[in-house]
């Protein structure tokens, strides 16, 4: 008589896998990870002055733009949250950089950004003045700057206040220090010809303002039809998370050939 073993407690019988059929671990939905970490921010400070911020170390990713572009909207959008980014009906008015932590309560892991509109004709000469420098200064020397995010009214293009702001961070852009998305707002209000040809507008100002080892990305975006959030956040994600970006595309990677060898 043949003695059945049985299985230990708690341990499930092991299963015989068929030949040709690899196993694969559920992959993470990037888009809902990204998301997620954006919906996590929440506001920390302001200050008038550069040195009145906090020092961190945390990865920051500063927006910035024309008074007009639509900025505070997009951070909400991107946030999905209706008053994250105060959004004033007289444009210019917010003159301070505003900080805000996301990750985790207990355990912050990056930092936005919102800086002070720029370009409004209503804003006295002095106070334009003001901001230009402190907003050339945290550019230039800002410490935990990782990224920048550049609106751009698709309906405009770059104007010379936008290249000026651009030249002040390019030398950080083009020794890869800082990354730049420039995200082309309003985007809605043109129809797919114009849309077509702002981006190629677009690409070719960059070109001819950045260097071409310069991490510069840019995208139409609109905030009424949520065009472009899910890719912006998924790139704000990634620089502010190098390492785990890196282990999710080796995750992607390593899926993609255990597919194949199923086939």
């Amino acid at each position: 008589m043949t003695e059945q073993k049985t299985p230990s407690k708690g341990r499930p019988p092991a299963k015989s896998a068929r030949p040709g059929v690899a196993v694969v671990a559920a992959v993470p939905n990037p888009e809902k990870i990204a998301l997620g970490w954006t919906h996590t921010a929440r506001f920390l400070t302001t200050a008038s002055l550069l040195n009145q911020l906090p020092q961190s170390e945390l990865p920051e990713i500063a927006f910035v733009g024309r008074s007009n572009a639509g900025k505070s909207t997009a951070i909400n959008v991107m946030t999905q949250q209706k008053r994250l980014a105060f959004a004033s009906k007289t444009p210019g008015r917010t003159q301070h950089i505003n900080l805000f932590e996301l990750g985790p309560k207990l355990q912050a892991d990056a930092l936005f950004a919102d800086l002070p509109g720029y370009g409004y004709a209503a804003v006295a000469r002095g106070a334009k003045l003001r901001w230009q420098l402190v907003m050339a200064e945290y550019l230039e020397v800002r410490r935990g700057l990782t990224g920048v995010v550049l609106m751009i009214d698709s309906r405009l293009g770059f104007t010379d206040l936008d290249k000026q702001l651009l030249a002040f961070v390019a030398p950080r852009i083009g020794n890869g220090s800082v990354k730049m998305l420039v995200l082309l707002t309003k985007a809605d209000k043109l129809n797919r010809n114009e849309q077509a040809a702002a981006l190629m507008a677009a690409q070719t100002a960059l070109a001819d303002l950045t260097t071409p080892e310069a991490d510069v990305s840019v995208a139409l975006f609109s905030a009424l039809k949520k065009t472009g959030v899910s890719d912006a956040a998924q790139l704000l994600h990634a620089w502010a998370h190098p390492v785990r970006a890196e282990v999710a595309n080796a995750v992607a990677v390593a899926v993609a050939v255990a597919v194949v060898v199923a086939d």
